[in-house]
C-alpha cells in the first residue's frame, strides 16, 4: 500500500485523538466548576424562578400556594404602604450626588502631598470598614435626642437641638449622616482614579495657562469618569437596598410615621412578618424592574460624559 493511501486515515485518526483530547479537558472542566454550577443553579437560578411563580400566587409560607394571577400586582398599586416605601427611597437619591461629591472632595484633598498624608487616608477609610450593624447602633446612641453626643454638641455651641431619627422630618437626613460617615470606601477608588490620571495632561494644561477649577474640569473628572460612572450604578443599586439602617435605627421599624420605610425593609415585612410570601415576591420582581430601568438609563446617558482613553 502506497504512502499516498495511507495518508488519509492519517489524518482520521489524528483528528479523532484531538477531539477526544477536546472533550476529555472539557469534562475535566466541568468536574472542576461542578461545585459552582450547582450552588448556582440550586441557590440562585432555582429561586429566581420559583419566585416568578410565587409571585403569582398567595403563599403564606405554612400553606401550599394558590395561583391569583396578576391580584399580586394588582393589590401592590392600590397599597399605600407601597407607594410611601418608594417614595422614601426615591427620597435617598439625595445622598447620590451628595455621597459622589464628598467621597471625590475628600480623594482629591487627600491626593495632594501634605503632612501626615497616611495618617489621613486610614483615619478617613477606617468607617468603612466598621459592619453596618455596628455603625447603625453607634450612631443609634449618638443621635439620641436626650443622652446622644449631637445633641451635646449642640448645646454646648448654644444651637438648637434636634429629635434626628425621633422626627418625621429628620429621619431620612440622620441615616444620609451615617451613610456619609462611611464613605471612606468610595474616597478609595477615587484615590485610586486620582492617582492614575497621567501627568503630561497636567503639564498641557499648565503650558496652556490653565487655572485649578480648569485643570479639574477638563482633565481630572474626564479621565476618572469611567470610575465615576461606575460609583453611580452601585450607589443606585446600593439605594434601592437600603434596609439594614432603618431595621436597626428606627422604633417602630420604619418609623415615625412610615418616614424610614424603605422599599426593601417594607418587602422584607411582607415576607417575614406578615408572612405574604407571594406579595413579598411580587415586590421583588418590581424593584428589579425599576432598578433596571434606572440602570439602563445611566447606561444609555454615560456616552456624553463618561471618556475612555482610546489605546494606541
Amino acid at each position: 500500500m502506497s504512502v499516498a493511501t495511507q495518508q488519509p486515515g492519517l489524518h482520521q485518526r489524528t483528528a479523532g485523538f484531538a477531539v477526544r483530547a477536546q472533550r476529555r479537558r472539557l469534562l475535566t472542566g466541568l468536574l472542576f466548576i461542578s461545585p459552582w454550577i450547582f450552588g448556582f443553579l440550586v441557590f440562585t437560578l432555582g429561586p429566581i424562578i420559583i419566585s416568578i411563580y410565587l409571585s403569582f400566587c398567595d403563599y403564606r409560607v405554612l400553606t401550599p400556594p394558590v395561583w391569583v394571577g396578576l391580584d399580586n400586582y394588582r393589590q401592590l398599586f392600590h397599597d399605600q404602604y407601597f407607594w410611601k416605601s418608594l417614595s422614601n427611597t426615591a427620597f435617598m437619591f439625595l445622598e447620590l450626588p451628595l455621597g459622589i461629591f464628598v467621597g471625590l472632595g475628600l480623594a482629591m484633598l487627600l491626593n495632594a502631598s501634605v503632612r501626615f498624608q497616611p495618617g489621613f487616608r486610614t483615619i478617613f477609610y477606617l468607617p468603612s470598614v466598621v459592619p453596618t450593624v455596628a455603625s447603625a447602633m453607634l450612631w443609634l446612641w449618638i443621635l439620641n435626642p436626650d443622652i446622644g453626643l449631637a445633641n451635646a454638641v449642640l448645646e454646648r455651641l448654644h444651637l438648637p437641638t434636634c429629635s434626628w431619627l425621633m422626627s418625621a422630618t429628620t429621619s431620612k437626613p440622620s441615616i444620609m449622616l451615617l451613610d456619609l460617615w462611611g464613605i471612606g470606601g468610595g474616597m478609595i477608588i477615587y484615590l485610586a482614579a486620582l492617582q492614575g490620571v497621567p501627568q503630561h495632561l497636567y503639564e498641557a494644561a499648565d503650558l496652556d495657562g490653565a487655572s485649578s477649577w480648569q485643570k479639574v474640569w477638563h482633565v481630572t473628572l474626564p479621565s476618572i469618569s469611567p470610575v465615576v460612572f461606575f460609583m453611580v450604578v452601585t450607589g443606585i443599586i446600593g439605594i434601592f437596598q437600603y434596609f439594614t439602617q432603618a431595621y436597626i435605627m428606627t422604633v417602630p421599624r420604619g418609623g415615625p410615621e412610615h418616614s424610614t420605610l424603605f422599599y426593601a425593609l417594607y418587602l422584607f415585612q411582607n415576607a417575614f412578618e406578615y408572612f405574604k410570601m407571594g406579595y413579598a415576591c411580587a415586590m421583588a420582581w418590581i424593584l428589579f424592574i425599576i432598578s433596571l430601568l434606572a440602570t439602563l438609563i445611566v447606561f444609555r446617558s454615560s456616552a456624553r460624559w463618561v471618556y475612555y482613553e482610546e489605546s494606541r
